[in-house]
């Protein structure tokens, strides 16, 4: 009979305590409890504490998801010994506080992007990261798309110079669960929570993917944006945000206003000269999250969709006309970025897996005592581009530089 490794082998225990429990709540307790049983880790998350104000919520929320305590209160869940690190899933408004607290807790934080709702606050949680990394902890934004198998793959090749000297980066990421007028005014749609709409939510992803993938930032924007739905009707109780239980919004409910953009379009220049585009809307109908893009260089060009995420697209220009063409790498191999772990080739892995690796890669990093990628810098400087497209459309797309991140949070 096989034996169980005893607890005298086993990887020490790393206790995650978790605030939030709704749309992204859900997903990283999926990764946090699967991680361990998928990687062979140097610690093993344990699912120590969630937190949420609703307390009959939470206790749902922690019986559901495999954690054994739940608080009221995040700043209660800080101070617990049996926390050492704080994963951040709410929304955008209480980042700031709650990330900072942590690590001058003396905690780990991993946050949900984007890092904050302001280029101001994105800076002081990437000054608290930096003064905490001096004390040994480590902090990391959750850009989920950078651990598709498959992106992360594109990025070995790119890195590789398979692509040359980039050229064109494009990326769109489209949904539509705001087309209907009557959809309510959730916490999503007010800039005092969720500091802007599409862009940050859809576009913080697309921004951060294409600094990745290209290995450069962003340097300017020219930008448009809009909302095509000004007020929407009130909610009679809260909801998580994509969704809203029914009979909430009922037809000749008071309306309030949209604060936030629906649907933003902007161009950028990178660092080298490449030139990119960018759309990011929650009014796209048809489209419930397609997130595609395309990268052109002088030797090659790759191309991906989120709906096929285990496939990615390459194009190699040196190859005979005749037989040149776009063919399609199924990204399952063990070779593969994460795909050591997992199933035999062609067994495919679905969203879900992103936040495994996600947190496998913070593990790894807390430790080997590295820095974890996408770190609060990374985040900043995302935040930076955000703030330039806003700039930018503001001043009817007049071209907007993007503010560099100092140095000494980089």
């Amino acid at each position: 009979m096989e034996q169980r490794d005893s607890d005298a082998t086993a990887p020490p225990g790393l206790g995650v305590g978790m605030v939030g429990y709704a749309f992204m709540g859900a997903a990283h307790s999926q990764g946090w409890r699967n991680v361990s049983r998928v990687f062979d880790l140097p610690l093993r998350p344990v699912l120590a504490a969630i937190a949420g104000r609703d307390a009959g919520a939470v206790r749902a929320a922690a019986r559901r998801h495999g954690w054994a305590a739940a608080e009221t209160d995040w700043r209660a869940l800080i101070a617990r010994d049996d926390v050492q690190l704080v994963d951040i899933c709410t929304p955008g408004d209480s980042h700031a506080e709650i990330a900072i607290a942590a690590l001058e807790a003396g905690k780990h934080v991993l946050c949900e992007k984007p890092l904050a709702n302001s280029v101001a606050e994105a800076e002081a949680m990437a000054g608290a990261a930096e003064a905490a990394r001096a004390r040994g902890q480590v902090a990391m934004v959750g850009f989920n798309y950078r651990r598709v198998p498959a992106l992360s793959y594109a990025r070995r090749l790119i890195a590789e110079g398979r692509l040359g000297t980039l050229r064109h980066v494009r990326v769109s990421y489209l949904q539509d669960w705001l087309v209907d007028p009557d959809f309510p005014l959730t916490w999503r749609l007010e800039r005092e929570h969720a500091g802007s709409g599409a862009l940050g939510d859809l576009g913080a992803h697309i921004v951060d993917l294409a600094q990745y993938l290209a290995g450069e930032p962003v340097v300017g924007v020219s930008a448009q944006t809009e909302t095509f739905v000004r007020e929407r009707p009130r909610l009679a109780a809260a909801a998580a945000g994509l969704s809203a239980p029914s009979g909430q919004a009922a037809t000749g409910a008071p309306r309030g206003p949209v604060t936030v953009d629906d649907a933003a379009v902007f161009t950028g220049r990178l660092a080298s000269g490449a030139l990119a585009a960018f759309e990011a809307s929650r009014m796209a109908s048809g489209r419930k999250n397609q997130l595609r893009l395309e990268i052109n260089g002088e030797r090659g060009s790759l191309a991906f969709d989120l709906e096929r995420l285990n496939e990615l697209s390459f194009h190699d220009h040196r190859e005979p006309a005749a037989t040149a063409g776009f063919r399609r790498i199924l990204v399952t191999e063990a070779e593969h970025p994460y795909l050591e772990a997992w199933w035999p080739p062609g067994h495919t892995l679905g969203y879900e897996h992103t936040f495994t690796h996600q947190a496998r890669d913070l593990v790894a990093a807390i430790g080997a005592g590295t820095d974890p990628s996408p770190s609060f810098a990374d985040g900043l400087r995302v935040q930076r581009v955000l703030a330039a497209v806003e700039e930018s459309a503001r001043k009817n797309a007049v071209y907007t530089p993007v503010q560099e991140v100092p140095a000494e949070v980089r």
